[in-house]
């Protein structure tokens, strides 16, 4: 996630340096074939293309929509984990004690089986992060070219490339290695995970270390965890849909490579040197609506380990502080710091 107020211009080019050499050269082109090369009938009237640039920014308008859409809801559901894994570590330090027992445990006993719930929940945040993460056919850092290797330096850049060692290992710190070795070989281990929790909660029942009451809101926020686990899984594995997001970049392309035959003749207007100045008016128009495009590109997929990410890192490692804080620890880990101006 950007947390500058503003976007650097230094990242700005890094992003478009190359398209824009790439306008600036086809609108070059055009002007040369205008005016040295005799051809006039190249151009093509002002009043086809602004209909088409209008109707190329509405199309853009709407998919940059769906995407920020995408983007929040994903927000949204993180937010909606922060507050639920906040409600599991009070059900599970307040809930769990000896009053229902029919054998009582010791303070060291019962405090072991709280560490046990909180560990495994924070395991759950870190393996369901990790998840997320994977790479899908439609995500930048599977596409080929110069696209592709942008994206994948951007997540080793940031710390989520093919290998995560920090994943590995937090869950066997949080999970222990016997558990460790069992959850990670499950196809989906934050599902386990929670299902491990569940039969947790029907052991304590059973030992009258929670009740009936305390064991059904327990599982009601286990519900929970699936609910949000669920979300995200349906923001990940399915895209905006490719019938919109792929054919915006076709349009917004066809618009640019006519966009010179039209400025042209209308810059020419102004005099012998006019059309030369139809060249910057060019690129600019054209990497205005690049950047639309490219923005609503980068932000449809919100879990894709880049910088326009929802921030699950940072966000993962405040309810780990918070939920260790429940248990009484004091050796905490550090909050996640932004690093050149992204916060993952």
């Amino acid at each position: 996630m950007f947390v500058e107020k503003n976007l650097s211009l230094s990242r700005i080019w890094r992003l478009s340096s190359s398209y824009v050499l790439i306008l600036t050269l086809w609108a070059g082109l055009i002007v040369s074939a205008f005016k040295y090369g005799q051809l006039s009938w190249l151009t093509i009237p002002w009043l086809p293309l602004s209909v088409m640039g209008t109707a190329v920014a509405f199309y853009l308008g709407f998919k940059n929509n769906s995407s920020y859409d995408r983007m929040w809801e994903a927000r949204k559901i993180w937010g909606a984990i922060v507050n639920s894994s906040r409600a599991w570590g009070s059900h599970v330090n307040s809930f769990i004690n000896n009053q229902f027992a029919d054998i009582p445990l010791s303070h060291g006993e019962i405090h072991h089986l709280k560490e046990k719930l909180i560990y495994r929940h924070i395991a759950w945040l870190y393996a369901l992060r990790s998840q997320l993460l994977q790479i899908t056919q439609w995500e930048h850092a599977n596409q080929s070219g110069r696209i592709g290797r942008m994206a994948n330096n951007a997540r080793e850049k940031y710390g989520v490339g093919k290998e995560d060692p920090l994943t590995e290992q937090l869950l066997k710190k949080y999970l222990g290695e016997t558990e460790y070795d069992r959850l990670i070989a499950y196809k989906n281990t934050a599902t386990q995970i929670i299902d491990t929790q569940a039969t947790d909660l029907s052991d304590l029942r059973l030992k009258g270390l929670i009740n009936d009451f305390r064991h059904i809101e327990m599982q009601k926020t286990l519900y929970d965890f699936y609910e949000h686990q669920g979300k995200c899984e349906r923001i990940k594995k399915f895209p905006l849909p490719r019938q919109y997001a792929g054919v915006s970049s076709i349009f917004v392309w066809i618009f640019i490579l006519l966009l010179p035959l039209g400025m042209v003749s209308e810059f020419a207007k102004i005099g012998e040197f006019g059309i030369w100045l139809s060249i910057p008016f060019t690129v600019l128009v054209a990497w205005v609506y690049w950047m639309m495009e490219t923005v609503g590109d980068y932000s449809e997929n919100p879990f894709q380990g880049m910088a326009n990410d929802i921030p699950m890192l940072s966000l993962t490692r405040v309810i780990e502080i918070d939920l260790l804080e429940m248990l009484g620890e004091q050796d905490l880990p550090e909050g996640i710091p932004s690093k050149n101006g992204v916060l993952m």
